[in-house]
């Protein structure tokens, strides 16, 4: 069987109880475009996120693996502070299903995001200044996932575009992955 040129999901750490384990990497499967591919802990593709626009974008997809587009991610114009809304496909066009406002405050620096969904709010809370991992807090302050970049059984620490994400078991999964990416683009990733 050949190698996989792709990151290895399979090489992750142990989860926590319940918690679900996949592998950001921050490529596209796709030729000169810009992107995400996210395995789970088999090694499987499972979603991927594409954006043709070679500029960046205000529009990306987020897609299964068959290419069936699950979110479209719209960056809304002429917002001071950024603000992304998700739209589920299939549902209203007018209504997101998602909201998220990039947060700027001196008092709170640690507080990057509040995300709506519906009637929930969660936040998007960075690990360090420096470090690119986060965790999305729900509104009682408990983690419902987590990123950071990817470790390797042996203590091996992979490349800055190799991502690991932990999801509780209650959360829709390709919602995370849509939030994760809407970080992504606000942190220009």
């Amino acid at each position: 069987m050949a190698n996989k040129v792709h990151p290895q999901a399979s090489v992750s750490d142990p989860s926590p109880a319940g918690r679900q384990t996949f592998t950001v990497w921050m490529k596209s499967l796709v030729c000169h475009t810009n992107g995400c591919t996210v395995f789970d802990s088999k090694g499987d593709i499972v979603y991927r996120v594409e954006n043709y626009d070679s500029k960046g974008g205000c529009e990306v997809q987020l897609m299964d693996l068959q290419g069936n587009i699950l979110y479209s991610i719209l960056s809304k114009k002429l917002q001071i502070f950024g603000c992304w809304n998700g739209y589920r496909v299939g549902t209203n066009k007018e209504q997101p299903c998602f909201t998220v406002k990039k947060c700027y405050s001196i008092v709170r620096r640690e507080i990057a995001c509040q995300v709506t969904v519906g009637f929930n709010t969660y936040w998007i809370v960075r690990l360090g200044l420096k470090n690119q991992g986060f965790k999305i807090l729900n509104i009682t302050g408990d983690i419902v996932a987590e990123v950071k970049q990817k470790q390797v059984s042996s203590g091996v620490v992979l490349g800055e575009d190799v991502l690991a994400l932990e999801v509780e078991p209650c959360m829709d999964h390709s919602l995370i992955v849509a939030l994760v990416t809407v970080y992504g683009l606000i942190n220009r990733r």
